[in-house]
C-alpha cells in the first residue's frame, strides 16, 4: 500500500489499524499510525473512565466526543494526504 491509502486504513477501525502497520507504508504515514494509536488508547481510557459513576461518565463523553473530532480531522488529513498533526495530541510519539 501507498501512503495515502495506508494512512486512510489506518484511521477505518484496530484492524485497518493493524493491517496499515503490518502490510502498509510505515515510514511513509508514521504519522497517521501514531496518531490513530493515540487515539486508540484515548478511547480506552474514556472506557476505563466510564466506571466510576458521575465524574467519570462525564469525562468519557468529553473524551468520546474529543476523539470523534480528532478521529474526523485525522480522516480528511488522511484522505487529503496531507502530513499535519492533530492539535493536542499530534506531538505524542509512541511509534518510532
Amino acid at each position: 500500500m501507498d501512503k495515502k491509502t495506508t494512512g486512510i486504513v489506518a484511521y477505518i477501525t484496530l484492524i485497518g489499524w493493524i493491517i496499515a502497520f503490518c502490510a502498509g507504508d510505515r515510514e511513509g504515514a508514521k504519522l497517521h499510525l501514531n496518531q490513530t494509536l493515540v487515539l486508540w488508547i484515548a478511547n480506552i481510557a474514556g472506557t476505563i473512565l466510564s466506571f466510576i459513576p458521575f465524574i467519570g461518565w462525564l469525562l468519557n463523553m468529553v473524551l468520546s466526543i474529543a476523539v470523534l473530532v480528532f478521529w474526523i480531522m485525522g480522516l480528511i488529513s488522511a484522505i487529503k494526504d496531507d502530513d499535519k498533526p492533530l492539535p493536542l495530541i499530534g506531538g505524542i510519539q509512541i511509534i518510532k
